[in-house]
């Protein structure tokens, strides 16, 4: 994030002599953005954080992708997936392309220590509570929760008692942000944006970590390797910088509204190389009075759309079988927009009452192996199977 922190233990100055109660000096990682001159934060470890004992590759889940041909929407069921278990090694892929992967996971246990060393990557919550926890410390986490996990963070998963964490992943290939139009120059979050400073929630209490050989699961661009460490990851004593994870809550974010229908960046909540994220939460619908307040028919002829169903009513698509949990796929070049009847009945409303998760991304997805089991092979067909059977 865009502006400083400190926790824990610090010495006054960065790169000066900073010694344990034994004598001996604490171990400085720098983790730094676009070569050390974007953000940066600066760890300070009781051991060497780079003292390895074993290097081994992991076979992980299945991650073939394949182009979407013929190209068809798709409605993605996701509820009806049987993937249960860790975060990390059971998150079963669903789409993808070379800047982004979007997967889903059902946490049932806590994860293994991972670390993904291509692009950051976001959780969004869509049940359950629990923890994240990293070299930087926790974070509490709930329903509705975007979590962002800086490159090379090492971090687990934990599930609260009782509980299960239901996870939809999205992995990018550079860094997630904030909208540049949404910062000022030096940073901060400027007036008129829907989320700021006081939303943003960041790992204020450090996270012990015990024993020795503790595995920890990389992501390289050639797959996932084991490395296993000498001394746990989590012996930081203390931190500063700009560059952590940090958690925003999908009802913290405030929509932007209009007398007519506001196109998708109005709601806009981050960005990242080829692709962006959107989110629509409760709010006021249009309010012109002849306003028809649903999104009219449309072609995203430079980005295929994938929405996320995460809470309330799939208004847009009643009658479908696009319920919370479902995600739709709605690909470049392809019309799509109300199914039959659903205009007729917006006619009138005052207010929506949805939370839905969107990814746009610029380049076509392909489709994993996870999202063919999950698939409504009919969904292509709705809008016109609807308006045949009366637009039920």
């Amino acid at each position: 994030m865009p502006f400083f922190t400190r926790v824990g233990d610090v010495p006054r100055k960065r790169h000066t002599v900073f010694r344990q109660s034994d004598g001996s000096l604490y171990w400085e990682e720098l983790i730094g953005e676009e070569g050390f001159v974007g953000d940066t934060s600066l760890l300070y470890h009781r051991n060497p954080p780079s003292a390895l004992t074993a290097i081994e590759a992991v076979d992980g889940p299945d991650e073939t992708l394949v182009p979407n041909h013929p190209m068809a929407p798709m409605h993605l069921a996701l509820h009806e997936l049987p993937a249960k278990g860790d975060a990390v090694l059971d998150r079963v892929l669903l789409l993808g392309n070379d800047d982004v992967r979007i997967s889903y996971a059902v946490a049932t246990t806590d994860s293994t220590l991972y670390k993904n060393s291509v692009g950051d990557e976001l959780a969004y919550v869509e049940s359950g509570h629990g923890a994240f926890e990293s070299t930087f410390g926790r974070l509490d986490i709930a329903e509705g929760d975007y979590v962002i996990v800086p490159t090379s963070t090492i971090h687990r998963w934990t599930v609260a008692e009782g509980s299960e964490l239901r996870l939809l992943f999205v992995q990018a290939v550079g860094h997630i942000d904030p909208p540049p139009r949404y910062l000022s120059a030096r940073g901060q979050f400027v007036e008129g944006t829907p989320y700021c400073e006081l939303d943003i929630r960041r790992p204020t209490e450090l996270v012990e970590g015990e024993g020795t050989d503790v595995p920890v699961v990389v992501r390289t661009r050639t797959g996932l390797t084991r490395n296993t460490h000498k001394h746990h990851p989590f012996d930081v004593v203390g931190w500063h910088g700009g560059m952590y994870p940090w958690a925003l809550n999908i009802e913290d974010f405030e929509p932007i509204t209009g007398s007519l229908h506001q196109p998708p960046p109005m709601h806009q909540t981050f960005e990242a190389p080829g692709f962006v994220m959107c989110n629509f939460v409760p709010r006021l619908l249009d309010y012109h009075p002849e306003a028809v307040p649903i999104p009219p028919f449309h072609s995203n002829v430079d980005s295929d759309e994938v929405l996320f169903y995460a809470r309330g009513a799939a208004n847009t698509r009643r009658g479908t079988g696009v319920d919370v949990g479902s995600v739709t796929v709605h690909p470049a070049g392809f019309i799509h927009g109300p199914h039959p009847g659903n205009v007729e009945r917006a006619l009138g409303k005052d207010r929506a009452d949805e939370y839905q998760v969107m990814v746009d991304t610029h380049r076509p997805l392909l489709v994993g192996a996870a999202a063919g089991q999950c698939a409504d092979a009919d969904y292509p067909f709705t809008w016109a199977n609807l308006e045949e059977t009366g637009r039920a």
